[in-house]
């Protein structure tokens, strides 16, 4: 907006001189105290006494900051945060895969394994930066693009896909395997955070759960309008992307509705909506259980595991009995506070997964439960700055995906976390960024790239603010 003559912008408000939104502001220059207090004459000596200095504060200035502002734009705190998990997982993956360098089958050397996942890394980070360089607006418009073909590939995994323990989630590509599960999560969030977004000068007045009557969804012209507006635009890319991703991860549809739910709460979809999809939910899963559909029987296992490893004495059981997750805690117990040093751990012989699904049960027993400590918190660190972020956005494209986003990464780490403390049953979601996997850490910087371009464009003042997306609209 335009600045009234003579009038003082708001402390609170951005604005700019000129009509575009990315105008750059007019900041008008004050004159040094000496040249106030002296004159032209004063001024003049000031300017004589300071030039060496002002040369090279300038020179210094010229040579450091353009560099790194040029690449690392947006909120530096995440930035931190993400150069502090990609040298832990270069640690965890360098020790952890011990085991399967010398296995007999594999005739590797921890250094393959440790060049692939720095590369994997690498790719990643240039990845981050060059996401973090696109307007979040210009995301909008492949929204629908990138979703179909997540949903369409996550289809083909399970016809082409490779099986890893029965479940098919992997596409093949020469010496690479693409989970497109993980693109799936993103683009689901992504479509979710578009369609609330352009419905928020009326959301609150909008019904998005049909009736359970079905036989009404075509004679009834109220059932159709709650089609029209809410049901297909809002609840059915969820619903399509939690079907889809079901029968081989169901963790990972889990956390997509948990993540889509919280979205839709902030996103002003009416309480009593967002409860009748709970209970919904709560009743597909309990039809799908007793159907056996899916990987439900794997999951009964799991969870029958879980609930004997909480209800009767461990003590007396041989450690080649011993599950991975009673491994973990074993792990975490030899860990201590200051853990066993770097390459010392002893368990990684006996885990399945320990540079995946037990990532953090094996950093602790290395590293000590004070670092570990740190990790969870840098991972709770990155939701708290997605919500400063969502605050100075003011429109809800921007923050609903910045939330969303924030929501898949803090999520993910906690329910890996809480499995390797048996918390809840094992679930095989993996530590963002740290864990060993290409396509998980991929998609996760990509996700990183985005809130940091939001970010970005907040300290730019560069967003578009359409009246109808304010999340205040009434």
């Amino acid at each position: 907006m335009i600045r009234p003559s003579g009038e003082r912008p708001d402390a609170g408000a951005p604005w700019h001189d000129g009509d575009g939104a990315d105008a750059p502001r007019r900041v008008r220059a004050r004159r040094p105290a000496a040249e106030r207090a002296e004159g032209p004459a004063g001024a003049a000596g000031a300017a004589g006494a300071g030039t060496a200095s002002s040369a090279a504060a300038s020179g210094a200035s010229s040579a450091d900051a353009p560099g790194a502002r040029r690449f690392f734009t947006g909120d530096r705190v995440l930035w931190i945060i993400v150069a502090v998990l990609a040298v832990v997982s270069v640690l965890v993956v360098y020790s952890s895969t011990a085991k399967m360098a010398y296995d007999a089958h594999t005739a590797r050397t921890t250094a393959h394994f440790l060049r692939q996942q720095i590369a994997i890394l690498i790719a990643s980070l240039i990845a981050l930066v060059a996401v973090q360089k696109i307007n979040c607006r210009i995301y909008g418009y492949f929204a629908r693009p990138a979703y179909a073909l997540s949903v369409l590939l996550t289809i083909a995994v399970y016809f082409i896909g490779a099986k890893t323990n029965d479940a098919a989630r992997w596409i093949p590509l020469g010496p690479f395997q693409f989970q497109p599960s993980e693109a799936l999560k993103i683009a689901t969030v992504l479509l979710l955070a578009q369609q609330l977004a352009g419905r928020q000068s009326k959301i609150d007045k909008i019904r998005i759960v049909p009736s359970l009557r079905f036989w009404t969804w075509r004679t009834s012209r109220e059932q159709r309008r709650i089609w029209r507006e809410g049901t297909w635009p809002v609840l059915m890319p969820v619903v399509i992307s939690c079907g889809v991703i079901f029968p081989a991860h169901t963790s990972s549809a889990v956390l997509v509705f948990m993540a889509s739910w919280v979205m839709m709460l902030i996103g002003r979809v009416r309480l009593g909506e967002l409860m009748k999809l709970l209970g919904l939910a709560v009743a597909g899963i309990f039809v799908i259980m007793t159907l056996n559909l899916g990987r439900s029987e794997t999951a009964e296992g799991r969870v029958a595991t879980w609930i004997h490893l909480w209800t009767r004495s461990q003590t007396d059981k041989p450690i080649e009995h011993l599950t991975d997750t009673e491994r973990s805690m074993i792990a975490i117990y030899n860990g201590g506070v200051l853990g066993k040093g770097p390459g010392q751990s002893d368990i990684r012989v006996e885990m399945i997964h320990p540079e995946s699904d037990y990532a953090y049960a094996f950093f602790v027993e290395e590293y000590g439960l004070l670092l570990a400590v740190g990790l969870l918190m840098l991972y709770l660190w990155i939701f708290f700055r997605a919500i400063e972020i969502f605050r100075r956005c003011g429109t809800a494209f921007p923050g609903l995906l910045v939330l969303g986003l924030a929501l898949l990464i803090t999520c993910q780490a906690l329910l890996h976390i809480m499995v390797t403390v048996n918390l809840i049953p094992e679930t095989g979601q993996t530590l963002p960024l740290i864990s060993r996997g290409g396509s998980s850490t991929l998609f996760t910087t990509i996700a990183l790239g985005m809130i940091l371009s939001v970010s970005r464009q907040n300290d730019e003042q560069s967003h578009d603010t359409p009246r109808s997306e304010t999340l205040y609209e009434r």
